[in-house]
């Protein structure tokens, strides 16, 4: 049996915490990619010609009406100054809880699209059960947009209940997953340079996080100095090996979760997300290629 690193046993082990991360994140990432999103958030007023508008105001709302610096803050590899163009004048187009409200809509009529009739079937039933489990058992300390989306209140319909697991486990992980850049001193631009640097999108994917090339270049040099990455901006020995920490230590701060949810039932709802992943995959909807390097890590 595994040990953390606080001596602490683990009866889930890293490779099954991340195993998770793969199969709920498409399940997750729905919300930025229906079409049927995109039609609640036209119907408010947003601007859905690109993808950012609507995605600032469906991730921010749980927070309330946060300002740009919160946002920035929480989001951490958006440049500051793209989130200031989006937050927070997303809230003069609609209030949060109109907000959040399209994006229960918007979710439900994406799911019924992907699933169908087997949006009331047993095993989907027993998938949401097994998922809410684990995110009411997610620690909430220190984690502002985990904390945000526990707090707002659990849906009915089995197929929202997943949904809604799956987005606090996500920003679970996700908050998590900032502690461990900010412990392995890498900032917002600097974390994306050397995870492109380590294979787990091309440069030009984390263009679309607002960062101009100097300011690409400039984290690019500071690495080098700090001898992770090389002249050439290609990876060293000492880089990949900070990388592999932080995806790491992420996994150790996601894991409360599946512990609380046992090896047992973390393996069987593991099994029933395997035909939604791949109807979400299927779809075409989500991106080949995406900053969150799944696949890649």
């Amino acid at each position: 049996m595994q040990v953390d690193r606080r001596g602490i046993a683990m009866s889930i082990d890293s490779g099954r915490v991340r195993q998770m991360w793969h199969l709920l994140e498409p399940v997750h990432a729905v919300l930025y990619y229906a079409p049927e999103v995109f039609e609640e958030m036209e119907a408010l007023g947003y601007d859905i010609g690109e993808r950012w508008p609507s995605y600032f105001a469906l991730r921010a709302a749980p927070l309330g009406a946060p300002g740009a610096h919160q946002v920035a803050s929480a989001f951490y590899s958006f440049n500051p100054h793209m989130v200031a163009e989006h937050i927070p004048a997303a809230w003069d187009v609609a209030a949060p809880e109109k907000v959040l409200a399209a994006r229960t809509r918007g979710v439900d009529r994406a799911y019924r699209a992907l699933i169908g009739e087997r949006i009331t079937s047993p095993e989907l039933v027993e998938v949401a059960a097994l998922a809410r489990r684990a995110a009411q058992a997610a620690p909430i300390g220190g984690r502002p947009l985990a904390a945000a989306n526990a707090a707002l209140p659990w849906p009915h319909e089995p197929h929202l209940v997943l949904w809604h697991a799956a987005t606090i486990l996500r920003e679970h992980r996700g908050d998590g997953h900032l502690a461990a850049l900010l412990a392995a001193g890498l900032d917002p631009v600097e974390a994306l340079v050397s995870f492109a640097a380590i294979g787990a999108a091309p440069a030009e994917v984390f263009a679309s996080r607002g960062w101009s090339e100097q300011e690409w270049s400039a984290a690019r040099e500071r690495l080098n100095v700090r001898g992770l990455l090389d002249a050439d901006g290609a990876v060293t020995d000492a880089g990949r090996a900070l990388r592999a920490e932080v995806e790491h230590r992420t996994d150790e701060l996601a894991a409360a979760p599946w512990h609380a949810l046992g090896a047992e039932d973390t393996a069987r709802l593991a099994d029933l997300l395997g035909p939604l992943w791949l109807e979400v995959l299927s779809s075409g909807m989500l991106p080949h290629q995406t900053t969150l390097g799944i696949g890649k890590v």
